[in-house]
């Protein structure tokens, strides 16, 4: 640290009030004039005078140095004198304050979270504050949340850091800054404290401009968690269960499954850092119940994360699919005829019971706009252009042939395919000066493209989705290729993965799934810890956009009484490896961890202050003090 520095320097003037305070003692009262009966006191009255004279009162008055002390003491105070620490001292400093799950990593020693220790060291900074000083605290998680702002209240300050509290969700660093950029708009921000234990990607998409001080936390202990938990059915009412289990260093440990309270079984695991390992178990369930595997460390191991410990999946109640196909279609209708655990509707040439556009169905496949006010989860339109599409292309037409040029080999439903050799004889040509981003902002996905336009759409809103083949189906050649088949299964699948039938997968944090429900009708969402949040339905029925920042089950209630429970538990792998970066690279310029902790500027006006009382105590003690004969 260097000395001095002030922050009031101005206050200095206030050391005039010396000149006063000096006269004022050499100010004296003239004593009366007495006659004496000898000149024996004559030489004790040269003596006195020459005692009394001005420069010996002002050498010899205790009294008179006691109050030039405490005067020049608290003139010193209030010129706000502070160490000079070795960062750079800014106005207004944002602090941002890694929440994410990986900050409630604990050490073996101090049993303290990375949380628990960046608080420690930003209530310093606030302590620490000068008078001219303003600090704002902003929480980065998934997202970033300003949780003050530019104060010097310290009381504000601290009680903020006091309920700040761990997300379990991955962590965003460019959210943060770019929030803070937007600070920067209104108050001169040169530089920007972060604390963090690094846990997140290295390369941030963000260009600085300002500094970055970034304060690494020290790494926690290890940690084993579990990342990945799914079901699939084999055949009812037998499921297959899987659970990956990764480790951030040399680890064994157990884990266990259970069944509405009950336990299955036990699984033991044995990883090295970096490593993963795949359990299975196999489970009987007709009915819907929850499942819950649990992880624990064998003794002498320690695990420094808990919040991956445990993870919870929902069985659905074996069924089979409930598909309706437009009767026309009788190519897609020999397809799923093959398929297992399929009910296809209408069955022969009846729509079964009850009216088709009022029943429930897993899958539709149509030929008719109109069949989306059939209810199902998954929809797969045949010769079938969206009204909102309709502008965009130029009505197909039978002309020459087309062929798919191009498509999407990671969609779900076109996968395993190979379309190169399908010829349709109508032509989709997009309208001039019609580009892809036309459709997607329209809310579709081009799966498929041909030579002139695009073949094949996907929409996704809210639990819907919806696929539209632009072209029909016995105008290609389509039927007759192996594909066919295998695009019919692979809507099947769909079908069976959006209505969670045959494969359900464990639900991460950040979001509930979306759920059906009543519409427009509030609902009162209860969280793991017992908060409770007030949400409304869309009048599509759907729930969607529910905020789940901590694992656990969640509990839509109606009044009183539980409408559903959602179960989310999975942390993003990254969180459960407690990976850290030690340098990240920025658009233009890279920011290193601080090799030091930060020095801050530290006042020292309240221990002038104190000195100031203490003097002021003698200075009262030594003019009370009795007088000695």
């Amino acid at each position: 640290m260097n000395w001095p520095g002030f922050s009031a320097i101005a206050n200095a003037w206030w050391l005039l009030l010396l000149i006063p305070l000096i006269i004022f003692y050499f100010l004296k009262l003239r004593r009366p004039r007495v006659e004496i009966a000898s000149l024996a006191l004559w030489q004790s009255v040269v003596n006195d005078q020459r005692v009394n004279s001005p420069f010996q009162k002002f050498r010899r008055n205790i009294l008179l140095w006691l109050q030039m002390a405490l005067l020049i003491l608290l003139v010193l105070a209030a010129m706000q004198p502070f160490f000079v620490g070795g960062s750079a001292r800014s106005r207004y400093l944002p602090v941002l304050i890694d929440c994410s799950a990986s900050m409630a990593a604990t050490d073996a020693e101090t049993g303290k979270s990375r949380l628990d220790l960046a608080k420690q060291r930003v209530r310093e900074v606030v302590e620490n504050l000068l008078p001219d000083q303003r600090v704002s605290l902003i929480a980065m998680h998934s997202t970033a949340q300003r949780l003050t702002e530019f104060t010097d209240n310290k009381r504000i300050l601290l009680d903020a850091l006091d309920q700040l509290k761990i997300r379990d969700l991955p962590s965003r660093l460019e959210d943060a800054l770019r929030m803070t950029q937007v600070l920067a708009r209104t108050v001169p921000v040169e530089s920007v404290l972060v604390y963090s234990d690094g846990n997140f990607p290295q390369r941030v998409s963000f260009d600085l401009p300002f500094e970055i001080n970034y304060q690494q936390l020290p790494p926690a202990g290890p940690n084993a968690g579990i990342t990945a938990f799914n079901a699939r059915q084999t055949e009812p009412p037998k499921w297959d269960v899987f659970l990956r289990v990764e480790s951030s260093a040399a680890l064994a440990g157990t884990v266990s499954l259970w069944q509405d309270g009950q336990k299955l079984g036990n699984a033991t695991f044995v990883l090295d850092a970096g490593q993963s390992q795949r359990i299975t178990f196999d489970v009987e369930s007709d009915v819907s119940s929850r499942l819950e595997a649990k992880l624990e460390v064998d003794d002498g191991g320690y695990d420094s994360l808990t919040a991956d410990n445990v993870a919870f999946l929902d069985l659905p109640t074996a069924r089979p699919l409930r598909a309706y196909v437009d009767p026309e279609l009788t190519s897609y209708q020999h397809a799923l005829q093959g398929a297992q655990n399929v009910e296809m509707f209408p069955s022969n040439g009846s729509a079964g019971n009850g009216d088709v556009r009022t029943a429930a169905y897993d899958l539709v496949i149509s030929s008719k706009l109109d069949g989306r006010s059939i209810d199902a989860v998954t929809r797969l339109f045949i010769g079938v252009i969206p009204e909102d599409v309709a502008p965009l292309i130029v009505m197909p037409v039978l002309t020459g042939l087309t062929e798919f040029i191009d498509w999407d080999r990671s969609s779900a439903l076109l996968q395993h395919m190979q379309l190169r050799d399908v010829q349709i004889s109508e032509d989709v040509t997009k309208q001039p000066g019609v580009e892809d981003a036309n459709f997607e902002a329209a809310g579709y996905s081009i799966l498929a493209h041909g030579n002139n336009g695009p073949l094949l759409l996907e929409r996704r809103t809210g639990a819907t989705v919806e696929y539209f083949l632009l072209f029909q189906t016995e105008n290609s050649t389509l039927p007759y290729r192996v594909a066919f088949p295998i695009f019919v299964s692979n809507a099947v699948q769909i079908a069976r993965q959006e209505a969670g039938i045959s494969e359900v997968r464990a639900s991460k944090t950040s979001v509930l799934p979306p759920r059906e429900v009543a519409a427009d009708t509030e609902y009162r969402i209860v969280t793991p810890s017992g908060e409770s949040e007030a949400v409304r339905s869309g009048k599509d029925g759907i729930l969607n956009g529910v905020a789940a920042f901590e694992s656990g089950r969640y509990r839509i209630m109606d009044g009183g009484s539980e409408v559903v429970s959602i179960a989310v538990s999975l942390l993003d792998p990254l969180e459960t490896s407690l990976a850290s970066v030690e340098q990240i690279q920025f658009d233009e310029l890279s920011v290193k961890a601080a090799d030091e902790l930060l020095d801050t500027d530290r006042p020292l006006w309240s221990t002038l202050a104190a000195i100031a009382f203490a003097v002021l105590l003698v200075e009262w003690w030594f003019f009370q003090r009795p007088a000695v004969g």
